[in-house]
């Protein structure tokens, strides 16, 4: 039998006030992507490449975000979840696998909680979404980032890439920057003031969400400021993964070792 590439397809589901993009492809069990705050759809290139001869790969881009729409020039992160409700309904995916990274945590957070019992198994990347970690037990300071970022900003780097990507791979940290670049005027610091404002939950609220969790954190992270296995502790059956060379966006730095991770955790978890 001669080769066959996966199907694929893309559209928009309608929301009352935007549209929302999505891209669908492969077959079989859903799993759901969300990308963060300096990507859109096209940030899962290389996990969608490797789970769609499987599942069925779902990327979708936040509203406001390249291509989908907003009435706001910053989007409202508190209707992310219903947008995601909406996107699950539209296309009929019933129960799903989530992997979401940096500012696609909020949303993965609050769908689950959302939809207790919906969620095969959560994957938060670089990030812990609306959970805020001032209420771990005990309360861990969180680090000041301010003056990595900095640094790496006066040397021209993505602080959500970090040095390493453009240092060793600079093809794949140009791709990154030019998928970013794709969300136009977006006010970052705006977005990311607005998404901060949501993150009050304490973390043992999550277990409410009856679904399987996993931390994926990144070793040289200068945008995380609480370890994923910290997290992990505070909610009940909730386990962490270290990539530990990889900066802010490691499912796009170190792909292959990303989906290995996620692959396994989908495997124990029986998704």
């Amino acid at each position: 039998m001669s080769f066959a590439a996966p199907p694929c397809r893309a559209g928009f589901v309608e929301r009352p006030d935007c549209r929302i993009a999505y891209e669908v492809t492969g077959t079989g069990p859903a799993i759901v992507f969300a990308h963060g705050l300096g990507g859109n759809l096209l940030s899962w290139w290389q996990q969608v490449a490797h789970f769609a001869t499987r599942y069925t790969c779902v990327a979708f881009s936040h509203r406001g975000f390249f291509p989908s729409t907003s009435p706001t020039p910053v989007p409202d992160p508190t209707l992310f979840a219903a947008d995601l409700a909406a996107l699950v309904d539209e296309l009929g995916l019933g129960e799903i696998r989530f992997v979401g990274q940096s500012m696609g945590g909020w949303t993965g957070v609050e769908y689950a909680l959302m939809r207790p019992g919906r969620v095969k198994a959560l994957v938060l990347a670089a990030t812990t979404g609306t959970l805020d970690p001032r209420r771990l037990p005990p309360p861990i300071p969180a680090p000041d980032r301010n003056a990595a970022q900095a640094d790496l900003l006066a040397r021209n780097i993505t602080p959500a890439t970090g040095e390493r990507m453009a240092k060793d791979q600079p093809a794949l940290y140009h791709l990154y920057n030019h998928i970013g670049a794709l969300n136009g005027g977006l006010d970052r610091v705006a977005m990311r003031a607005a998404i901060d404002a949501m993150r009050t939950r304490p973390p043992a609220d999550l277990a409410a969400a009856r679904c399987p969790v996993l931390f994926v954190e990144c070793g040289e992270d200068v945008s995380l400021d609480v370890p994923g296995a910290a997290m992990a502790a505070a909610i009940p059956g909730a386990r962490a993964a270290l990539l530990p060379t990889a900066g802010h966006s490691g499912h796009f730095e170190q792909a292959a070792a990303f989906n290995a991770i996620v692959e396994r955790f989908f495997e124990e978890v029986g998704a």
